[in-house]
């Protein structure tokens, strides 16, 4: 049945318990706080283990981002190689893998391979059982050393950061030899109205010859 003039609506359904449903987020300082609580706790129960991984310096994706750094998933198979870690040792040691990923370029493969040698000389291996010293584990002394200061990290040791190359000013500010746009423009001016101004050039010469005569 059509609805004509001030009849009413058929079959009208707008009887859902909608208050029911809604979700609001009046407790999100009290979870921020929560969770800032959870992290020192899992932090010192760990202690002095690192809590994150080590994880790689990759470039953040697309030509508008390329030029950030971030961490990425994991090291490649060939950067673990090439700093002598053995895969399968490598995650036991709080260090990530990712097998999938590619090294696409030698200066990434070379600023990992850094970090991952870095992160070696630092580490500390504590034996797996008191008493039992096996080929790979830290000294004595550095085991002690580290559990009167637990509060160290690995993780902390190695932070990634973006380096800024202009910190102060625009880049308009920096003088070159010769204006890049102005010549550009002149450049396609040129190639556009070549053939006019030939035109002229030899209507011109075309006028002179016959004053001449």
């Amino acid at each position: 049945m059509a609805i004509k003039h001030n009849q009413q609506i058929q079959r009208n359904h707008f009887h859902k318990d909608w208050q029911r449903r809604v979700r609001v987020h009046f407790d999100q300082p009290g979870r921020k706080l929560r969770r800032r609580n959870a992290r020192i706790a899992k932090a010192a129960a760990v202690a002095p283990r690192p809590v994150d991984k080590l994880r790689p310096v990759v470039r953040c994706p697309t030509i508008k981002y390329n030029r950030r750094v971030r961490a990425g998933r994991g090291f490649s198979l060939a950067e673990l190689k090439a700093a002598g870690i053995p895969r399968k040792l490598a995650p036991t040691i709080g260090i990530s893998v990712d097998p999938r990923r590619q090294n696409l370029s030698e200066e990434s493969l070379k600023a990992n391979v850094e970090r991952l040698q870095e992160y070696r000389k630092r580490l500390i291996l504590f034996p797996r059982r008191n008493g039992k010293v096996t080929k790979g584990d830290s000294s004595a002394e550095d085991v002690k050393a580290v559990k009167a200061n637990a509060a160290s990290s690995v993780s902390a040791i190695l932070p990634i950061k973006n380096i800024v190359e202009f910190t102060e000013g625009r880049i308009s500010d920096f003088k070159g030899e010769e204006n890049a746009y102005k010549k550009l423009r002149e450049a396609r001016s040129e190639a556009r109205l070549i053939g006019v101004r030939e035109k002229r050039a030899k209507a011109a010469a075309e006028e002179t010859a016959a004053a001449k005569k």
